[in-house]
């Protein structure tokens, strides 16, 4: 695509000395971000550098203390999302901002529903129908309308999002992490339609940790680094070392290096699981210090096969064996019990509890460890937590503030905690680096490689394929709900696993 942005008397987006403090903490110091009409400017940095927050202040979600914010050449202050949309302000925030117990359309035009009759309240169901299928018909999306979204896969919501922010007709779009649980495929229809806002004019904010993609659709860079800008450049002078220098202060290798424990016994077995119409039959083993990598498209099964697992979705039949001992789960409780530990591919319907403290979420797995009388020690959890929170290197105030107030990489990591204090013997992990910057992703490439050093045994699911081959020991391709196949590490690539993924292969019967 073309690098070079369009010329305009007046920036679309001019930020200039944005400063934001929360308690404790100084998200933002003086900060200045400019975006042309016809631009993509990507803006790169670690979890908590800033990226979101200085976001949140152009969209109307949070007010700077200090700074200038310029639409167009006019100085404006919203004091809502609403009053920034109405100016021509859309965004797609990296966690899902979607109502679960609405259809698809709903939620595309929730807040701003036509009516048949201006002023009356009978609602104009069949535009509202007809605008969603044309926003979903531009992404080249088969999400069905009418069905809750709850009920639909983190990348069917994340098209919702998207349609609906493109339907506003808006001329600056800001998307925080939108590729984050998307398809090669999906990603490209998204890259098409942004090239589509371009040509338009509109000028978009892009925020993503997958710097190829950076490299792939950006116009200009911008890189954050606690709280401030540490550098601007056109995306064509730009590599990947660099990037990574200036995000995180350091050098880091390319590629995540897998270390290779000697194997220990059987750890987990898993024998004919099967969900009738959703997964299975699947059967696979792992032994203790190794990584069985899980391939696969969006949709493939491989998110069910472990809720199957973990006995958050119930199998039809088949049976989990932990340690050689087979083991009846029938909820999530028997698999911590039995030694498992599942890291959901969506932390925060499935994982975390947004509104309880830190240390509250670290605990809830083993409650039973700090309680005395049936009553919680306040102490022992502190210290838990505290321990769990210098471990992982969350960064944070005070381990009593609400994890909703921390950053996705930050959240992610508070939930690698809750299962690191349990001292589980075999982790599930779905997508583990989904929206974690790089720096973070080294951190968890090395906790796994701490975790096989000292016994356990891991699954990890993941989407990135250089990460797969990377950390895994051995990798399983699903397809359509079952095993399509099983590579080594010395046989596994990536067109051997898309070859695998893709192609209409059945396992024997």
């Amino acid at each position: 695509m073309t690098r070079t942005p369009q010329v305009a008397a007046a920036p679309a987006v001019s930020m200039r000395g944005v400063t934001k403090r929360f308690p404790g903490v100084v998200a933002l110091h003086s900060v200045d971000l400019e975006a042309q009409p016809g631009e993509v400017h990507v803006l790169v940095g670690e979890n908590g550098a800033g990226k979101s927050t200085l976001m949140r202040i152009l969209a109307g979600a949070e007010q700077p203390d200090e700074g200038v914010v310029e639409l167009h050449g006019r100085p404006l202050r919203f004091r809502s999302p609403h009053e920034a949309l109405d100016a021509g302000i859309s965004m797609i925030y990296q966690e899902l901002n979607l109502a679960p117990h609405l259809s698809a359309e709903a939620n595309v035009f929730l807040g701003r529903e036509p009516t048949r009759v201006p002023g009356l309240g009978w609602l104009d169901h069949a535009h509202i129908r007809r605008r969603t299928a044309e926003a979903l018909e531009a992404l080249r999306s088969d999400v069905p309308l009418g069905v809750p979204v709850g009920g639909l896969g983190i990348a069917q919501q994340q098209m919702v999002e998207i349609a609906k922010a493109l339907s506003f007709g808006a001329s600056v779009i800001i998307m925080d992490e939108p590729t984050a649980a998307l398809s090669d495929a999906e990603i490209d229809v998204l890259f098409d339609a942004i090239r589509d806002l371009k040509a338009r004019g509109a000028a978009v904010i892009y925020i993503s940790h997958r710097l190829e993609e950076v490299l792939r659709i950006g116009d200009r860079i911008t890189v954050l680094r606690d709280g401030e800008r540490v550098a601007t450049m056109d995306a064509w002078e730009a590599d990947i070392p660099t990037l990574i220098r200036l995000m995180v202060g350091r050098d880091l290798s390319g590629q995540p290096m897998r270390e290779a424990p000697p194997l220990g016994d059987e750890a987990l077995r898993v024998a004919d699981i099967e969900r009738e119409g959703v997964v299975g039959p699947c059967s696979f083993s792992l032994r203790r210090g190794e990584v069985l990598g899980m391939a696969g498209l969006v949709g493939s099964g491989r998110t069910e096969l472990l809720r199957c697992i973990f006995g958050a979705d119930l199998p039809d039949r088949g049976r989990v064996y932990v340690n050689g001992v087979p083991v009846a789960i029938r909820a999530p409780s028997d698999a911590v019990a039995a030694g498992l530990a599942l890291l959901p591919e969506d932390r925060k319907a499935d994982g975390l509890a947004l509104n309880l403290a830190v240390q509250t979420n670290i605990s809830l797995a083993c409650l039973a460890n700090l309680t005395r009388m049936m009553l919680i020690q306040p102490g022992r959890e502190r210290e838990l937590a505290d321990e769990q929170v210098a471990a992982l290197g969350i960064r944070l105030s005070d381990v009593a503030q609400p994890v909703m107030s921390l950053s996705g990489g930050n959240q992610q990591k508070v939930l690698l905690a809750r299962w690191m204090a349990t001292r589980s013997s075999v982790f599930l992990f779905d997508e583990p680096t989904r929206g974690i910057d790089v720096g973070a992703k080294f951190e968890i490439y090395g906790l796994i490689n701490r975790l096989t050093r000292e016994g356990a045994a891991v699954v990890m699911v993941s989407s990135y394929l250089p990460e797969l081959l990377g950390m895994s020991d051995r990798i399983v391709v699903m397809r359509a709900g079952r095993i399509a196949g099983e590579l080594t590490r010395a046989e596994a690539t990536e067109e051997r696993i898309m070859r695998l993924a893709v192609l209409d292969h059945r396992p024997p019967t």
